[in-house]
Parts: C-alpha cells; structure tokens; sequence
C-alpha cells in the first residue's frame, strides 16, 4: 500500500499479536476496566491515552482481551462517545498547532503544503465518517472551526 501525499510505498511493520483470552497474571475485572475507562473519559482523556494508562498504570495489557470488547465500544455503550472521532481530533489539533506556526513565519512555504495536505486529509477523513454516520452530516472543516473544537 502507498503513502497518501507521495509517490513512495510505505514501510511494512509487525504488530504485536495480542492474546484473545486474558493473560493470567492480569487480577483486574472487566468492571473495574470499564469503570476506570469511563473516568478517564470523563475527564477528557482520548481513548488511545486511556489505553496507554490502563497498560501503563493498571497493569491491563489489553482492555480488549479483559473485557471482550474494543474501547471505543465500551465508551460508546457507557455515553461517553466522543462527538468527533479521536483521530479526527487528532489531525484538527495538528492543524491548529501549524496555523499559529505559519501566522509567525508566513513565508515557510514547506510547512504551508504541509498544511494543504493536512487539511485534504481532514477533508477525506469527515467525508468517510459522514457517510458511515460518525459525525453529524453538516459538518464541514473550516480553519476558525477547527481552532474552535481544539481549544
């Protein structure tokens, strides 16, 4: 498969293979995953950073394997779904963060494509979650509306 924005292939990698069952050393419950799931969420957390503290705090290797379920899902079904996906979020925050930087050095014309990339991304990305229902169907990307969602 090939990159979006260039005429080179991309790199293979490995994934870890996580387990499907529980590891036996894990002595947390699925409750008390999804409890301390919700919390984080509740305090604005994304879900890849909820991942990363369970793993990293709780000693939960995979809150898939523990409870059975993606993260995402168990969110969703506790009503703490975000309004914009994670990687949606993602990209608008990078984009802002590249607009302030153009607003101090206009003539970086490299970052400036950069930019234009970004924001066909996030163009493709809405336009996809559009049509799968993830995001509400009026919305459309614009450079205040993307300052605005970040802050």
């Amino acid at each position: 498969m090939s990159r979006i924005h260039s005429g080179h292939k991309g790199r293979a990698g490995s994934h870890r293979p996580y387990p499907l069952t529980k590891p036996e050393w894990v002595t947390a419950t699925t409750e008390e995953v999804v409890s301390q799931a919700v919390q984080l969420s509740k305090t604005g957390v994304l879900a890849a950073r909820i991942g990363q503290t369970l793993r990293d705090t709780y000693g939960v290797p995979s809150a898939r394997a523990v409870t059975g379920k993606r993260l995402g899902v168990l969110l969703a079904e506790n009503g703490q779904k975000p309004e914009i996906p994670d990687d949606l979020q993602a990209l608008l925050k990078r984009v802002v963060h590249l607009q302030h930087h153009l607003e101090t050095h206009p003539k970086d014309l490299s970052n400036r494509r950069g930019l234009v990339l970004m924001e066909s991304r996030i163009r493709r990305l809405a336009r996809y979650y559009r049509q799968h229902h993830r995001i509400p169907e009026s919305w459309r990307y614009s450079a205040a509306g993307a300052a605005l969602q970040v802050e």
